[in-house]
């Protein structure tokens, strides 16, 4: 597809507006994600309940995923779709300080990941088209980029609130700003969208997924099963008395900076040398591992920092990915597929983690690392094959 100069420009407005929401939501949920952890430590969560929780609306909202992608390729209402589950991020996120046990937090969590899991694949479509006409590693590390300034600030904010209050709780009420903001910045990256999402670019019509898109998702999914949740990290972080409690969202808040830099500096890696970047990424991420959970303090900064690069390859490369080898008319459905799969195996693993915490820590660090070797290996295979499809 030839793309024009103007076009490109339009395409590029398109990114940074809806960067522009992601920046906002990012800091409501990524705020509240900072701080989950020994929130629901404090309301007498085990290790195991916590990474239940945590993995349970990863697996909830992947079921969603897989509705809603479908639902947006069937009735093309993206925008619909997507303004929705901003909508209710904004009603369920500063319910969280109201929560007066863990059980009623699970429930508001996953009700927040249920927002996500409805908007994502919808949202995914719409930035997929403008991706196609900058490079889809590079429109995708952009998004991420800003993004992940979203998610630096929210658990900034959080950081100075529990500072403040020296309680968890009441730090979720100023997390509704930004959930506003997300929804009106939403509302006005309707009006820049340089075409309509039905338009012919890209890839033509499939009628089937291809073959090559399932093995990639199988490899992600492996991906997820062993990829640590920082909630999990953040409570072994609190148990063991590594650092205090304000400390814990400014280390998610760096880990978000590291998140964004590297998903734009490995999305342009991407768009020239593909999957073996990726491959690159999850080798660094399972450092984390042995790091975080067999360290001290120095170790579990550098754990985090290895957990970021982890999570800015996958911001960057693995919807890139789906993004080149799926046509417009298949794509909602392919990214409800991935994410779908992605979140059961996150959900997973997030359990099984949490269950060997308990007992363990050496067999949970053995168990991840062992899992993103495997995850690395097969994206590695796949170089070839997804190339091959995207040409």
């Amino acid at each position: 597809m030839t793309v024009t100069k103007q076009e490109r420009a339009a395409a590029i407005r398109f990114i940074l507006c809806l960067g522009v929401v992601s920046l906002c939501a990012d800091m409501t949920y990524e705020g509240a994600y900072s701080i989950i952890g020994p929130f629901l430590k404090d309301l007498g969560a085990t290790a195991l309940q916590v990474g239940l929780i945590s993995g349970l609306g990863e697996m909830i909202a992947a079921s969603l995923r897989l509705f809603s992608g479908r639902l947006a390729d069937r009735t093309r209402a993206y925008w619909t779709i997507t303004i929705f589950g901003y909508a209710l991020n904004l009603l369920v996120v500063p319910a969280l300080a109201f929560a007066g046990n863990w059980r009623m937090a699970a429930l508001l969590i996953v009700c927040e990941r249920t927002g996500k899991a409805l908007r994502g694949p919808a949202r995914d479509v719409l930035l997929s088209e403008s991706t196609g006409m900058v490079g889809h590693g590079f429109g995708f590390g952009v998004h991420t980029a800003m993004d992940q300034t979203g998610a630096v600030l929210g658990p900034v904010m959080m950081a100075m609130a529990v500072a403040k209050a020296n309680h968890f709780g009441p730090a979720f009420l100023r997390l509704a700003f930004p959930a506003a903001g997300a929804l009106l910045a939403l509302i006005l990256a309707r009006a820049t969208q340089p075409r309509p999402a039905t338009s012919k670019a890209g890839k033509p019509p499939q009628q089937t997924l291809p073959k090559v898109f399932w093995w990639y998702v199988m490899a992600a999914g492996i991906l997820a099963f062993g990829f640590i949740d920082f909630p999990l990290l953040s409570y072994h972080f609190e148990s063991v008395a590594l650092m205090k409690s304000p400390v814990i969202p400014l280390l998610y808040a760096g880990a978000m900076g590291v998140n964004g830099l590297t998903a734009l500096v490995l999305g342009r890696l991407f768009d020239r040398y593909g999957l073996p970047v990726l491959s690159a990424g999850i080798l660094v991420s399972l450092g984390a591992l042995p790091l975080g959970f067999l360290g001290g303090f120095g170790a579990a900064i550098a754990s985090v920092a290895c957990w970021a690069i982890g999570l800015g390859a996958q911001d960057a490369c693995l919807r890139s990915g789906i993004a080149q080898v799926v046509s417009m008319n298949k794509r909602g459905g392919a990214f409800g597929a991935f994410n779908a799969v992605f979140g059961v195996m996150w959900f997973a693993g997030s359990a099984l983690m949490g269950l060997l915490y308990d007992h363990s820590i050496p067999a949970l660090v053995i168990f991840g690392v062992a899992a993103q070797v495997a995850a690395a290996i097969m994206f590695f295979r796949l170089r070839g094959p997804l190339a091959a499809a995207a040409r």
